[in-house]
């Protein structure tokens, strides 16, 4: 085996060896050894992509990103960042919250399959039908206290990010809606009345608010606490700080973007690059990988190139020492609009 293969763990050779004994800790954001027996982990913040709390603490926004923010903060309206990945669209929230100590960022990541009903809040009605044909079968009947009566409705239902983000409040909750461009074509549109009006009904609490105890009932919100909704109504009092990220992929109707302040971050810079190599990577590979910042840099120029490609090869070839440093971190930093 040469010397610049040694760091290979699979060998393609066609027999068993105990190789993976020698395969190193896996990069921060790809570690999952803290989750517990049920598979959760309350370090997920810190693992995934981004290392939020980190690069909050090390984000310096330049003057105009701080005018934008501060403008949102003072004017309760949305603040839409545009940007390239990597930009650092995600940071700043992170960076807000834990600047003024509004607590975790709620982040609503979406899809194309996203619709308004998905942020707001989600409606068990089929555990809860199940529950009550339980309830029927041992003799319960529909009694207080019973397996799906009306004064438990609120356990069938589990409010969204954006829900979440409406709860009353003494300070704002800062609300991340990641890859907004990435919804279908309603979504945008749909969002306009909920956060124009700072409100929303949730129905099936509304219909029988008559006989739930003082009209409450209590609900799960996005990040697992119980809180009490009165007469199927949620109302902000201190509008949450809503940031709404975008890569730039599609335009957003005139309604929506008259509602928010707009913020375009350009490219990173070597220091915004530098510090996200830190704030994953510690000071040392930062430091050593800072050649192929230089070359990342240099290449988005004319590719478009994203920063999560950047921290693979640091990190990889670091791991590895493999001779051929450049070539391998060439290889994963493949450009993202590659004509097919």
């Amino acid at each position: 085996m040469t010397e610049s293969s040694e760091w290979l763990i699979y060998r393609g050779a066609g027999e068993p060896h105990d190789g993976l004994e020698r395969l190193p800790a896996p990069p921060p954001w790809r570690d999952f050894s803290g989750r517990d027996a049920e598979g959760t982990s309350g370090g997920s913040e810190d693992r995934r992509l981004g290392a939020h709390r980190h690069l909050a603490e090390l984000h310096r926004p330049g003057a105009e990103e701080l005018e934008m923010i501060n403008a949102a903060l003072y004017l309760r309206r949305p603040l839409l960042v545009t940007g390239s990945p990597g930009a650092g669209k995600s940071t700043l929230a992170h960076s807000v919250a834990y600047e003024l100590g509004l607590g975790n960022v709620l982040r609503w990541s979406i899809v194309s399959r996203s619709t308004l009903q998905d942020g707001l809040y989600h409606y068990d009605a089929i555990a809860r039908l199940q529950d009550v044909q339980i309830a029927a079968q041992g003799g319960y009947g529909s009694a207080a206290g019973s397996p799906g009566a009306v004064e438990g409705i609120g356990s069938y239902i589990r409010l969204g990010p954006l829900g979440t983000a409406l709860l009353p409040s003494p300070t704002p909750r800062v609300l991340l809606i990641d890859e907004l461009d990435k919804s279908d074509i309603d979504l945008p549109n749909d969002l306009l009345n909920v956060l124009e009006e700072g409100e929303f009904a949730i129905p099936e609490l509304e219909r029988v608010a008559d006989r739930l105890p003082d009209g409450e009932a209590e609900v799960l919100t996005d990040d697992g606490v119980k809180v009490r909704v009165r007469d199927g109504r949620v109302r902000c009092n201190a509008f949450p700080f809503v940031v709404l990220t975008s890569n730039g992929e599609r335009d957003f109707p005139a309604p929506l973007m008259r509602r928010c302040i707009h913020l375009e971050l350009g490219r990173p810079d070597h220091n915004r690059l530098a510090t996200f190599v830190r704030a994953h990577l510690g000071d040392a590979l930062a430091r050593e990988g800072d050649d192929l910042i230089n070359r990342f840099l240099e290449r988005s120029r004319s590719e478009l190139l994203a920063t999560d490609q950047l921290l693979n090869a640091i990190h990889l070839t670091a791991a590895t020492g493999t001779l051929s440093r450049e070539r391998l971190a060439d290889q994963l930093i493949q450009r993202l609009d590659r004509p097919r």
